[in-house]
């Protein structure tokens, strides 16, 4: 039986109204991570560092469980355009029991093999220690994440945007309160630093999942059996990867080039490590309205291509594009002015603040030409156009932003600067060759002759 109110939420979209959450949602996710960066800055540079190294392997496995959950956000927001909730009901279903299996198989390899992967990384002696003890703990629990990440998706598909913030913001406090207990150690708790972190992210996420469950179960009246998941159509599977296969091929591409580049700043230095996952915690700020914009445009893009509005989809997505280069652009130009102040936050050492400034007042060009990527790239997807990413992607993240790092950064001796000037380089690349892409709405022939 269709949820009336699933419907009716379905309907009331614009991009203001699906967005907002989102950027909530994502804001306070962030958070976290920075919660964890900054309280454990209190203790020490060091121990910021491990997590910073732990979190280049995380990001990899969070990838490949978003590539169910992508292709689950676009099939259902299809469904849902094209009032089918019968199919978005179905989907849901056989994504998250996908998602269960695959998050348990990856969990366990974390555990198994995770100082193999840290060493893979280069993680120096002085941290590994503490590395292990992050990753064995996080990325043993990591397919709770799978299973938000799925919920989370099939919420926002159909218009529940605020569920899955409001349900972010307690698992932050959460985090909040478990990271002040297990760093500080107040009341006789003792102080586990590194350890105590992972536990607080975990548990934290542990609580969010089991209150989404309750949430899906409400706003979409389905049943969580998932054992429904064996007798659901075979097509429903075949168009969750069909879109989310490609954006995880993307995805992972970016993200083990990253982690190539994070093996060519250890090669530098544990102090260039620790500036950079400062900067980056700052930066992420900044794109968090990229990527927010662009996720609420995949929702809405998506529904109108299932309800077969092109031109209206085409235009959503130009439109939206603007509004995340002018943001963008504008919060660059603010934390740029603000660098130090903000690098304070975490740290007091002058060398990494000198470098961290630097690093920030590129975002400037940086950031805008990210917008390309987060906001077209999305609005490709959710046409159906999942394929072309990833090879423009693979194509410049590995010939271009790969390889002019270790030129500009280690063979010249421009360092972190260098590497950031090949971040730059590539997204606008990429971003420029999917906004042709866009304009030359490939994207609406295959959909059509799909």
């Amino acid at each position: 039986m269709v949820n009336k109110k699933a419907t009716t939420a379905a309907e009331k979209l614009s991009l203001f109204a699906i967005t907002w959450p989102i950027f909530i949602e994502f804001l306070l996710h962030m958070l976290m991570g920075n919660a964890d960066t900054l309280m454990l800055s209190q203790y020490s540079d060091h121990s910021v560092a491990a997590v910073g190294l732990t979190n280049q392997i995380l990001s990899i496995v969070i990838v490949m469980f978003g590539f169910i959950a992508t292709g689950t956000s676009v099939v259902i927001a299809q469904a849902v355009g094209a009032k089918n909730f019968k199919s978005a009901e179905e989907t849901i279903i056989v994504s998250l029991a996908a998602n269960l299996v695959f998050g348990a198989l990856l969990s366990a390899s974390l555990y198994l093999f995770g100082g193999v992967f840290l060493t893979w990384v280069q993680t120096p002696p002085e941290l590994m220690s503490e590395a292990k003890s992050y990753l064995y703990i996080v990325g043993g629990f990591s397919f709770i994440q799978a299973v938000i990440m799925t919920i989370g998706a099939s919420l926002r598909s159909y218009g529940f945007t605020k569920d899955a913030m409001n349900v972010t913001i307690g698992m932050n406090v959460l985090n909040v309160i478990g990271n002040y207990l297990f760093i500080f150690g107040p009341f006789g708790i003792p102080v586990l630093g590194v350890e105590g972190v992972a536990i607080s992210t975990s548990v934290s996420r542990m609580a969010g999942l089991a209150i989404l469950l309750v949430l899906l179960k409400k706003r979409t009246n389905i049943s969580l059996d998932l054992r429904r998941a064996a007798s659901v159509p075979i097509k429903h599977l075949k168009n969750v990867l069909r879109i989310g296969l490609p954006a995880a091929g993307e995805h992972l591409s970016y993200s083990t080039s990253q982690m190539v580049i994070t093996i060519f700043i250890t090669m530098i230095g544990t102090q260039a490590l620790t500036a950079k996952v400062y900067a980056f915690n700052i930066m992420m700020f900044i794109f968090l309205f990229s990527v927010s914009i662009g996720q609420g445009t995949q929702i809405i893009v998506g529904q109108m291509i299932g309800a077969k509005k092109l031109d209206e989809a085409y235009e959503t997505c130009l439109r939206s594009l603007k509004y995340s280069m002018f943001i963008t652009f504008g919060m660059s130009i603010i934390v740029a002015f603000s660098a130090k102040p903000l690098l304070s936050i975490f740290t007091n050492n002058p060398a990494i603040l000198s470098v961290g400034a630097v690093l920030l007042a590129l975002t400037v060009v940086l950031e805008p030409g990210r917008s390309f990527n987060l906001v077209v790239i999305s609005s490709l997807r959710a046409a159906g156009d999942a394929k072309f990413p990833v090879y423009m992607g693979v194509l410049s993240m590995w010939g271009m932003s790969v390889p002019l790092s270790y030129i500009l950064g280690i063979s010249m001796g421009f360092g972190l600067i260098g590497i950031f000037i090949a971040f730059i380089a590539d997204e606008w690349l990429r971003g420029l060759l999917m906004l042709r892409r866009w304009k030359q709405r490939g994207w609406q022939e295959n959909r059509m002759a799909a």
